[in-house]
């Protein structure tokens, strides 16, 4: 994933990349990069729409929905360092096709289950589409870190990941039109037998028709990157054990960045994933899914906004520092909302997603200075903390269906209270390259 400025590149190509220089000579592969940064983004936050028609199709509770992001967030958990160590040994292009194949063939297990209309069926798809996006995560990360200066990787890794932010926004909208759209005066609630098979079958069919789609685009965009697959010569990467891996979690900087990370998907994810339940409340907004579904795109448009604006800031500002104000940002809208009604509980929710626009990449960079030729293996760990995402939605949903969901805002509060806490541990630069794993105590 990134590189911090000061430190080596995430794959070894010969040369350091100081000053101005890029440190790997492939024009026009950034272009590349940016759209795998638009499609994992995308088909991420298609779960944010898919979850809302699954709670009503199967008659699902707050936890039970979910599941969806258990299944797809965990794979991050069991893919991530083996996935790392995939990549290393096919290289980044290759392994990026590898992902795209994978996710491809993940939209495709959407047609049996819908045909079987179950719903451990679809958390399966979920699953083997993660696992794509895993390994296409572990490539674009540290791809867009070797492609320029640098000294610029904080903000050109926030860019790229504006990209992400882009699909993040589209991919919501239109998915909300083609599939909240489709929800039926009629509830599965109120059928049952065959008639609630039918029901489901035909509703579910819908879903299936939009994944079609995303396989049928990925299977042109994987072969695109092959095409371009011996653009990345001379790339080697350090080989080192599952072990050697881990013990980069004994150098703090990395470890509290790599826990960061956790807390920031889980908070983030769990806000998208309830947050149509959470506007359709009586006292908030008050209107069906179907009409205020296309609204979780304001939430990912922050994000997007952000991400442009703070590649620009963090040019200037301390990255520690930005990323301990918009912690606190986040914790204050979340206290407005939680405690308020009607719009403005409703509009401050949604600008949360402005806050986290600059923490994932500013988390990652931030922790990851320094690591030198071990940046693969710190790619690695910091995709399996991402199953943070897999952990702390459940514990929302869980939390929502004992008390509600505004006091369930608690949770993503206490882990933006956390990731400020350490903007300001890791203001200052990290120094020295990890190289047993175990660097200096205040690293």
């Amino acid at each position: 994933m990134a590189m911090a400025p000061g430190g080596n590149t995430a794959g070894d190509f010969g040369h350091s990349g100081a000053g101005d220089t890029p440190q790997v000579d492939a024009p026009g592969l950034n272009y590349f990069v940016f759209a795998l940064f638009f499609i994992f983004g995308g088909i991420t936050s298609l779960n944010d729409v898919i979850i809302p028609k699954l709670k009503e199709l199967f008659t699902l509770n707050f936890f039970e929905a979910s599941l969806v992001q258990f299944w797809f967030f965990i794979a991050y958990a069991i893919v991530g360092i083996p996935g790392a160590r995939l990549v290393k040994k096919l290289g980044y292009m290759r392994g990026a096709v590898a992902g795209l194949v994978t996710m491809m063939a993940g939209c495709l297990l959407f047609i049996p289950a819908s045909q079987t209309a179950l719903f451990p069926m679809f958390l399966f798809a979920y699953f083997i589409l993660a696992t794509g996006v895993v390994l296409v995560q572990i490539v674009a990360n540290p791809l867009i870190s070797l492609l320029g200066p640098e000294r610029t990787t904080h903000s050109r890794l926030t860019f790229a990941q504006a990209f992400n932010s882009l699909g993040t926004t589209i991919f919501p909208y239109v998915g909300a039109s083609i599939i909240l759209g489709s929800i039926a005066g009629v509830s599965a609630a109120e059928l049952s037998g065959e008639a609630l098979q039918t029901y489901r079958q035909t509703e579910s069919a819908i879903i299936t028709s939009t994944y079609i789609g995303l396989a049928v685009a990925l299977a042109v965009v994987a072969g695109a990157v092959w095409m371009f697959r011996n653009r990345l010569r001379g790339e080697r990467h350090e080989q080192t054990s599952l072990a050697d891996g881990l013990a980069l979690l004994g150098r703090p900087r990395f470890g509290y960045g790599a826990a960061c990370i956790f807390l920031y998907v889980g908070a983030e994810v769990a806000i998208g994933s309830f947050i149509i339940n959470y506007l359709a409340q009586e006292e908030i907004l008050g209107q069906p899914e179907s009409v205020i579904g296309w609204m979780v795109t304001l939430y990912w448009l922050g994000a997007l906004i952000g991400r442009f604006i703070g590649s620009a800031v963090l040019r200037f500002v301390s990255p520690g520092l930005t990323l301990a104000a918009v912690a606190a940002g986040a914790i204050t809208l979340i206290a407005i909302s939680a405690n308020g009604t009607g719009p403005i509980a409703g509009y401050t929710l949604l600008a949360v997603g402005l806050m986290n626009a600059i923490m994932f990449p500013t988390i990652f960079s931030l922790a990851c200075e320094k690591l030198g030729p071990r940046a693969a293996d710190g790619s690695g760990i910091i995709n399996v903390a991402i199953c943070g995402g897999a952990i702390i939605p459940p514990m929302f949903g869980a939390l929502a269906d004992a008390t509600s969901l505004a006091f369930a805002l608690v949770l993503p509060a206490a882990c933006y209270a956390i990731i400020a806490g350490f903007g300001i541990f890791a203001r200052k630069p990290a120094t020295g390259p990890a190289t047993s794993g175990v660097a200096d105590p205040f690293e």
